[in-house]
């Protein structure tokens, strides 16, 4: 790695409503994809220094997953009808795809298959997906999906080995009432899944730990889910003093990425660093080891934030070098930070192993 000065900067770049997805293009234009109650798209061509306007995309409500086909450099952003979700017949109904960055996007039918529990599964929300890039299914889209059935539902993934026409579903993640996913391709192969918990059933002792479990297969099952040493998010949601099982929800969606350095497993994760119902606190952590252990983190904002994304830069583009993070403002709205490696192996030491010495 080049010698860099410690560097991290703070904008915001959406005024209201919710869900922040960040990709960079394989041009290396920073796309934040966003929306509530409409889908809407910023962009950055100078590594997110500055933002062109407002693009209207779509109805409906942003579903995570906005993926780069590293195949095509085609963006892919997925939108629902509604949230929550009904029931897991309610999949996404229309994919909007960009083949030039992020500058126009035009909506496409796709065919989402049944599990093997017969549900459609569904994509709202989740972290962004991935390419992969090795082995024998390589070039396969990759991101997180959840099914939503009577009670607490389970997390999962959906791939596309078409570029995004058909998708199929991966074995459920192996603990019930999972939501809201984020995936990682690791340096062997291996997909690393961070997990939400987000429901507890009645007198369920309550862990705010995050989940997370490993794919050996390109995505199709997952495998060994523990307990991370990382956290889940807030306690609880909901008034101060109903308790941490109130509405059975835990937790919040998180960020996710992997740190493009040869031969390392460098992945960073967001998050609130809050031990109260507050979501407040937003941090991110990085882990050498493809997860194992996390031992240095910082934080990016104090105040209220909830839902993250993260994306790293791509070498030879104006964002070589530099980490976003696109997060919720709790009253509304959506910021975006920029930061490289130093400025987060600046930050406090976890206890939870070792940062190497030469990085």
């Amino acid at each position: 790695m080049t010698e860099q000065t410690a560097s991290m900067e703070l904008q915001e770049i959406f005024p209201d409503e919710r869900f922040p997805n960040v990709v960079v293009a394989l041009d290396g234009t920073v796309v934040a994809t966003w929306g509530a109650k409409n889908l809407v798209v910023r962009r950055s061509e100078d590594g997110g220094a500055t933002w062109g306007p407002t693009i209207e995309v779509g109805d409906g409500i942003h579903a995570g997953g906005t993926t780069v086909d590293e195949g095509t450099g085609d963006i892919l952003f997925f939108g629902h009808p509604e949230h929550p979700p009904k029931d897991s017949s309610m999949a996404p109904r229309t994919i909007y795809r960009s083949s030039d960055s992020g500058r126009t996007w035009a909506g496409e039918e796709a065919v989402f298959e049944k599990d093997g529990n017969g549900h459609v599964p569904s994509l709202h929300f989740s972290e962004v997906g991935i390419t992969l890039r090795q082995g024998e299914h390589a070039r396969r889209l990759l991101r997180p999906a959840r099914v939503y059935v009577e009670g607490a539902g389970y997390n999962m993934a959906v791939f596309s080995d078409d570029h995004g026409r058909t998708w199929r579903p991966s074995t459920p993640f192996p603990v019930d009432g999972t939501g809201e996913g984020c995936v990682a391709e690791l340096e062997d192969g291996r997909i690393y899944y961070s997990s939400r918990q987000h429901r507890f059933s009645e007198g369920e002792a309550l862990r705010h730990e995050r989940l997370h479990a490993w794919s050996h297969d390109g995505g199709a099952t997952w495998t060994d889910p523990a307990h991370s040493s990382l956290p889940d998010g807030p306690a609880y949601r909901g008034e101060e003093g109903r308790g941490a099982n109130y509405n059975g929800h835990f937790g919040m969606a998180a960020g996710l990425t992997r740190v493009p350095v040869a031969d390392r497993d460098i992945l960073l994760y967001s998050n609130a660093d809050e031990p109260t119902h507050e979501r407040q606190r937003l941090t991110v952590w990085a882990s050498f080891d493809g997860g194992a252990s996390w031992p240095v983190k910082r934080l990016v904002d104090e105040g209220p934030s909830a839902y993250s994304s993260l994306a790293a830069g791509r070498a030879g583009t104006p964002t070589e070098d530099w980490i976003f993070v696109q997060y919720e403002e709790r009253g509304g709205g959506g910021r975006v930070a920029r930061f490289n490696l130093p400025w987060l192996l600046a930050g406090e030491a976890t206890g939870d192993g070792e940062v190497p010495t030469d990085l």
